[in-house]
């Protein structure tokens, strides 16, 4: 599909960087298999690599997983970085201990939405546990072409979707899960913008 295509032509242009957090993952002292889901250039996968974590990587862009796999190299990192999209993993049922998947299912329609989801239930153990991190409604970057429900095309052909809480929990329902939301102020050219991100820690029961 063209929004998936769009990642590649993204890669190209920039590497997607900024502030990561592996506070919810230090927490709970994963020992197993971490599935980090939608790894792009390894923002998440080559910390956790580096901290000792058996991790791996899957991508939908082949031109992120290029950057991520020459960044493991050269950091000294053995990491699996496997192609593909999130509502087909290419893994066993019951084969990942932890899934992270932050800042990607916004980048989904609803139908891949609940399919990821699925799969990501499908592969995990029972007791393993889900990370997940997307965009709320009342973000500043909330508008633009919109094709479904509070999910909008921007010029690149990528898609962004904001939740609610209640959108997350309906999606979680086959899982424990605990939820939270942040909202940061930035003020730009005199204007106060809202950063609002909502997290769940969920765990397959």
């Amino acid at each position: 599909m063209e929004h998936i295509k769009a990642w590649d032509n993204e890669y190209k242009s920039s590497t997607w960087k900024g502030h990561y957090s592996l506070r919810d993952i230090d927490s709970f002292s994963i020992k197993g298999r971490i599935l980090d889901a939608g790894c792009g250039s390894g923002k998440y996968t080559l910390p956790l690599g580096m901290r000792g974590y058996n991790v791996i990587g899957i991508d939908v862009s082949t031109k992120a997983l290029g950057m991520a796999r020459s960044s493991s190299t050269k950091h000294g990192i053995d990491i699996e970085f496997i192609a593909g999209n999130l509502y087909h993993l290419p893994f066993a049922d019951n084969s990942f201990d932890a899934v992270l998947c932050y800042g990607v299912l916004q980048h989904l329609l609803s139908k891949e939405r609940e399919l990821a989801l699925s799969e990501f239930r499908r592969i995990l153990v029972k007791g393993g546990l889900l990370f997940i991190e997307v965009f709320g409604k009342e973000d500043m970057r909330y508008g633009g072409t919109e094709i479904e429900p509070d999910t909008f095309s921007r010029k690149s052909g990528i898609i962004y979707h904001y939740f609610d809480i209640g959108e997350l929990e309906g999606l979680l329902e086959c899982f424990s899960v605990r939820i939270s939301e942040s909202r940061k102020e930035k003020r730009f050219k005199g204007r106060t913008y809202t950063r609002h991100m909502i997290n769940a820690a969920a765990k397959k029961t």
